[in-house]
C-alpha cells in the first residue's frame, strides 16, 4: 500500500490534465465521462460553453453509488452474497457490486434516463455524504477510500478468516420517494416510522423527494431524569421548500403511559425537533396521542430535520424515582451474527431502547485473538420484545440447545446496568460461539435469557442460526449460480413478478397402485382417518409410502388409500398390493382432485395456530396475491380495493387478502373455518412447501397444548432428557410458588419440540412421523383420541399424487 501510494504521488497530474483537454474534443464520450469522474470534472468544465454547462451526477445525486445497489434489494455485495445482477447481465463475475466502472455508471444513468422507475421507495445504503456535497476534495479523498476499502473486502485470505465474511459496507437504512402535487405515504422499509405528505404540498408540476432515516442511537441530551426518548432519532429531508401544505410525521412507540392519575398528569408521549443532529431540541406542540402511536404536523420545514419521540415527566413525585416509573416501557432485542455460521463465531445481543430493530447492523469493536477486526455487517437472526416496568439490571444468558456447539465460558452470562438502558442507546454484548471437536458444520438452536436481576422474572425465546458457510471454492467457482431456494426468495422485488402459480385442475386422480382388502373390517367405535372396507374391495391407493400409527389398540404399518370417496389409512397386511392394470373394478375409488384437497386438509379444522405467525409465513412466502385472491374467492379484488398502506409490497397486498379471509371467516363462524380454508387455497396454487411448514408449525403448537406435563415423559422418549435438562425448560415459566401452572406447562412443552424439530431441518415429513411415533409409545397415549397428527401425516404423503394430477406440465411452458 505504501508503494502504491508513492507511485499516486509521482504521477505527473497536470500533463494527465492537459491530455484530457485533447482528448474531450475527439472524444464523444467526454461530456458523459467528465461529469461522472471527480478528479476530471474541474477541467471538463472550464472546456464547456456556458450554455452547456452540466453538473456532476455525483454532485446532482450523491446517493447515486448507493442507489445502482439499492434497486438491486442487496444490502451487502462482498463475497459472500450473490449478486443480482450477474444473473441478469453478462459483467465480469469478478468485478463487484461496489466495484463498478465509470461506464458501468453511464449505462445506469442511460437506463435510469430512457426507462424511468415508477414513484417508489428505494432502500439506500450509504454513509452520511451531505458534508461532501460542497467539498470536492473531500469527496475526492472518501472516493478514493471507499474503493480501497471494497477491494480489500475482496481479499480472500481475509474473507475466509472474518466473522463476516469481510460485510464492511455500512448498513444505516435510508428510504426515499419522490412525490408529485397528489402527495402520498412514505414507511421506512421494516419500521413503524412514516411521513404523510398531503395533497397540494407542492405546486401542479413540481415534486418533492422526502428522505427518511433512522439513526439508531437517540441523542443524549433527551435522555435524563425527566425524559427518556422511545424511538430512534430519525432524520427527515425534503429537496423542495417551495410547500404550501405541513407535513405530519406518524410514529409508533415503544411505550405507553399508566393509567393511574398520577401517571396520566406528570408524564406524556412527545416529540422533540432540531435542524441540527446534535440539537439543541425544541418541543413541538401540534401531536395527536393514540394509545402507542403519535402523530406530529411538522411546519417549519427545512432541507434537513430531525425528530424524536420521548416520554416527558413534568417532575418526579414518589414513589416514582424517574420517567419509567410512569409509563409501560417496552424493550426491544435483536440477535445478530454472520451471515453464514464458522466454527468459531461471534453473537451479538443488543438491547434497543425503542420498537425499531434493523436488519442489519454495523458491529464496529469485533475482536479476535485479542486484535480488533474492521467493522462487520452482521445480519438479524431473531427479535424479541418484552415488558420492563421498572428501570433495573438485566442479566443475559445464551444458552446452546445443540452438544456440538458451546458458548465460551466467561460469555456465558453478562449483565446490563440500568444506567446503560436510561442513555437511550444501544446497548450491545458479545457472546463467542463455537464447535466442538472435528464435526461436520450444521446450523443449530440456542436458547437466550433475560433475567431482571432482584426479580424472579425471566423472559427467554430460541433462536436458530443461519447454515454454515458454503465452501471458499465454490464461490469462487461458481459466482452466478444460486445457491438455494432461500436466495431465490430474498431476490430483488423486480424479479418476483416471474414467478407464475400454476392453475389448478379439478380432474380425477392418476392412479398407479391399487389394493385388494383381504378381510372385511368394520369398527364399532369409529376411528378418524382410518378406512372401512369389505373383503374384495379395490382400494386406491396413493402412494407406496407407508404411515406408522396406533390403531385400536397397536402400533402398525399403514397405506395411504380411497374407498368410496373417502380418504384413510389401510392396514398393510389387510390387502394385497396390485398394479392399475390388474385392477378390476375401480369405480368405488376414484376421487377428483378438488375433493382431495378439502379432505387431506380437515385436520386444520381442529388444530391449534397463532394468527399473526400465519399472517406473517404466509406473506413472506406467496409472491402473487391475485393468484391467492382467485383460490380464495376474491378474483372481483383490484388494487384500487388496497388501502395505500398496502399497495407498496406484494408481502402486504398479500397480507391484506388473507386478513379479508379471516374477518369473512370470523363473521360466518358456524360455516368457515380460517386455517382449513387458507391451506385448502395453498394447496390450490402449488405451494406445498410453504404447506408444509405450517402443518409442522401448528401440529408442534397443538401437540404441546395436547401433552401438558405429559411432555416430560415425551422429552424422555423423543431425546432422553435428563431430569435436569427438562427442569431447564420450566425454569422460566415458573410462577411465584415456584411451580408450573398446568395451564402454563405448554410453554415449555413447544420450546421443547421447537428445539427439537429443529434438528431435522427440511425433514417435515420425518418431525411428524417420529412424533407419531413417539406419542404412541408413552403409557396414555393422547393419539388415541387425539388423530390431526395422523390426518397430517396423510397430508403430507398425498403432496406427490395431488401434485401430479392437478397441475399440468404443460402450463410451465
Amino acid at each position: 500500500d505504501a508503494n502504491e501510494s508513492k507511485l499516486d504521488l509521482d504521477i505527473d497530474w497536470p500533463g494527465v490534465f492537459k491530455h484530457a483537454q485533447a482528448v474531450s474534443k475527439t472524444n464523444p464520450f467526454w461530456n458523459e465521462l467528465s461529469g461522472s469522474n471527480p478528479f476530471v470534472h474541474d477541467i471538463a468544465a472550464s472546456n464547456r460553453n456556458e450554455n452547456n454547462k452540466r453538473l456532476s451526477i455525483l454532485k446532482e445525486k450523491p446517493y447515486l453509488f448507493s442507489k445502482i445497489s439499492s434497486n438491486r434489494d442487496s444490502l451487502d455485495s462482498s463475497g459472500d452474497e450473490l449478486d443480482i445482477d450477474c444473473l441478469l447481465r453478462k459483467t465480469s463475475a469478478r468485478r463487484s457490486g461496489r466495484s463498478k466502472s465509470v461506464s458501468d455508471f453511464l449505462d445506469i444513468v442511460d437506463n435510469q434516463r430512457f426507462n424511468p422507475h415508477k414513484t417508489a421507495p428505494q432502500k439506500i445504503t450509504a454513509s452520511d455524504m451531505t458534508w461532501l456535497q460542497n467539498d470536492r476534495e473531500a469527496y475526492k479523498m472518501a472516493w478514493l477510500s471507499h474503493r480501497q476499502l471494497t477491494r480489500s473486502c475482496l481479499d480472500l485470505e481475509a474473507m475466509s478468516h472474518s466473522p463476516g465474511w469481510a460485510q464492511t459496507q455500512a448498513a444505516d437504512i435510508h428510504v426515499v420517494c419522490k412525490l408529485n402535487h397528489e402527495g402520498g405515504s412514505v414507511q421506512l422499509p421494516d419500521s413503524d416510522i412514516n411521513i404523510h405528505v398531503p395533497v397540494g404540498h407542492v405546486l401542479p408540476g413540481e415534486f418533492q423527494e422526502v428522505g427518511l432515516k433512522a439513526i439508531l442511537n437517540p441523542p443524549l441530551s433527551c435522555n435524563n431524569e425527566l425524559s427518556s426518548t422511545v424511538s430512534p432519532l430519525i432524520e427527515l429531508t425534503l429537496s423542495n421548500l417551495n410547500t404550501s401544505e405541513a407535513i405530519f410525521l406518524e410514529v409508533k412507540v415503544a411505550a405507553k403511559v399508566k393509567n393511574d392519575p398520577l401517571s396520566q398528569v406528570m408524564s406524556d408521549i412527545v416529540c422533540f425537533f432540531s435542524l441540527n443532529k446534535e440539537g439543541p431540541f425544541k418541543k413541538l406542540e401540534n401531536c395527536y396521542i393514540y394509545q402507542d402511536t403519535i402523530q406530529v404536523k411538522l411546519t417549519d420545514l427545512s432541507h434537513v430535520m430531525y425528530a424524536v419521540i420521548a416520554i416527558q415527566a413534568s417532575k418526579i413525585q414518589p414513589p416514582a424515582t424517574n420517567v419509567w416509573d410512569y409509563v409501560h416501557r417496552t424493550i426491544s432485542v435483536g440477535i445478530y451474527g454472520p451471515k453464514y455460521i464458522h466454527p468459531s463465531f461471534t453473537v451479538v445481543f443488543t438491547v434497543f431502547g425503542h420498537n425499531y430493530i434493523p436488519g442489519k447492523l454495523t458491529i464496529c469493536d469485533i475482536k479476535k485473538g485479542g486484535k480488533s477486526m474492521p467493522p462487520v455487517v452482521f445480519q438479524l437472526w431473531g427479535k424479541h420484545t418484552f415488558l420492563l416496568e421498572k428501570l433495573q439490571d438485566l442479566n443475559i444468558s445464551l444458552i446452546s440447545c445443540d452438544p456440538d456447539f458451546q458458548v465460551k465460558m466467561e460469555d456465558q452470562s453478562k449483565n446490563i446496568k440500568k444506567e446503560e438502558l436510561k442513555t437511550g442507546e444501544m446497548v450491545r454484548q458479545q457472546f463467542l460461539f463455537s464447535m466442538l471437536g472435528c464435526r461436520e458444520m450444521h446450523f443449530f438452536v440456542f436458547l437466550v435469557q433475560i433475567k431482571i436481576l432482584k426479580s424472579s422474572q425471566v423472559t427467554q425465546f430460541h433462536v436458530t442460526t443461519p447454515d454454515p458457510a458454503p465452501k471458499l471454492s465454490g464461490i469462487i467457482n461458481r459466482p452466478k449460480r444460486l445457491q438455494n431456494r432461500k436466495e431465490i426468495k430474498s431476490a430483488p422485488w423486480l424479479l418476483i413478478p416471474t414467478i407464475k402459480y400454476p392453475k389448478f385442475q379439478d380432474k380425477p386422480l392418476s392412479v398407479n397402485t391399487y389394493g385388494v382388502a383381504l378381510k372385511t373390517v368394520l369398527r364399532q367405535n369409529k376411528i378418524d382417518y382410518l378406512l372401512e372396507y369389505f373383503k374384495g374391495d379395490t382400494i386406491a391407493l396413493l402412494g407406496e409410502d407407508k404411515v406408522k400409527a396406533i390403531g385400536q389398540t397397536k402400533m402398525k404399518e399403514w397405506y395411504v388409500g380411497v374407498l368410496r370417496r373417502k380418504i384413510g389409512l389401510v392396514h398393510c397386511k389387510n390387502i394385497k398390493v396390485i398394479s392399475k392394470e390388474q385392477a378390476m373394478d375401480t369405480a368405488d375409488s376414484e376421487l377428483t382432485t378438488r375433493n382431495l384437497v378439502e379432505q387431506i386438509a380437515l385436520p386444520f379444522k381442529k388444530l391449534t395456530y397463532i394468527y399473526s405467525v400465519v399472517l406473517s409465513t404466509v406473506s413472506e412466502s406467496v409472491y402473487d396475491w391475485r393468484a391467492l385472491a382467485e383460490v380464495l374467492g376474491y378474483s372481483y379484488m383490484s388494487l384500487d380495493d388496497f388501502n395505500e398502506a398496502h399497495i407498496d409490497k406484494e408481502s402486504e397486498r398479500v397480507a391484506h387478502v388473507v386478513k379479508k379471509m379471516k374477518q369473512d371467516c370470523h363473521a360466518n363462524k358456524k360455516k368457515r373455518l380460517f386455517l382449513y380454508e387458507l391451506i385448502v387455497a395453498l394447496l390450490k396454487i402449488d405451494c406445498q412447501g410453504l404447506v408444509a411448514r405450517l402443518t409442522q408449525d401448528t401440529i408442534i403448537l397443538t401437540s404441546a397444548v395436547k401433552l401438558g406435563k405429559s411432555w416430560r415423559e415425551l422429552a424422555e422418549k423423543l431425546a432422553r432428557l435428563t431430569k435436569q435438562q427438562i427442569e431447564a425448560y420450566e425454569v422460566p415459566h415458573r410462577g411465584k410458588n415456584g411451580a408450573v401452572a398446568l395451564e402454563m406447562m405448554w410453554k415449555p412443552a413447544y420450546d421443547f419440540l421447537y428445539t427439537w424439530a429443529a434438528h431435522y431441518g427440511d425433514g417435515y415429513r420425518d418431525v411428524l412421523q417420529d412424533l407419531q411415533s413417539a406419542l404412541d409409545k408413552m403409557k396414555n397415549p393422547v393419539t388415541k383420541q387425539w388423530r390431526e397428527l395422523t390426518g397430517a401425516l396423510i397430508l403430507v404423503n398425498c403432496m406427490e399424487v395431488l401434485r401430479a394430477s392437478a397441475f399440468s406440465k404443460m402450463e410451465e411452458e
